[in-house]
């Protein structure tokens, strides 16, 4: 079972605790918010970028990748009427690094997506999911 404790504290700002970490969710000045955390709807697209970097990572370990920099991107388009949900998510995954094995890279990433990522399983029902990677600045998608 997942829990999480979210408490309101003032104006539009919330204070959650998940897995024993605190921290302040809370709305743009231009709603109301005092801008002291970030938006809930993004943390849904760090969530996602979260799972599947972990995903990622975990697999390029146990096939014996190392010595590379990894980050990822994601960028979300929004429909235009309310509730203004994401329509379509790119993901970006960012690789530097000598003599990387691009084929263990897409298989990581694969795998992530269609098997293992929990949070990619949940959304790919509400949004499309684009994958972009790149590796040493260069599209290998």
């Amino acid at each position: 079972m997942a829990e999480t404790t979210v408490k309101w504290l003032d104006h539009l700002t919330f204070e959650a605790d998940l897995d024993g970490h605190k921290f302040k969710v809370d709305a743009s000045p231009e709603f109301g918010g005092r801008d002291q955390g970030p938006r809930p709807k993004g943390l849904l697209l760090v969530g996602l970028a979260g799972c599947t970097g972990m995903d990622v990572v975990s697999m390029l370990e146990k096939m014996k990748m190392k010595d590379f920099t990894f980050e990822m991107k994601v960028k979300a388009d929004l429909v235009d009427e309310h509730p203004k949900v994401y329509k379509d998510v790119t993901l970006q995954y960012i690789f530097v690094g000598d003599n990387l094995n691009i084929e263990h890279i897409k298989k990581a990433i694969h795998l992530s997506e269609d098997k293992y990522c929990a949070v990619s399983a949940m959304l790919k029902n509400s949004f499309e999911i684009n994958i972009e990677i790149i590796v040493n600045g260069k599209d290998v998608s």
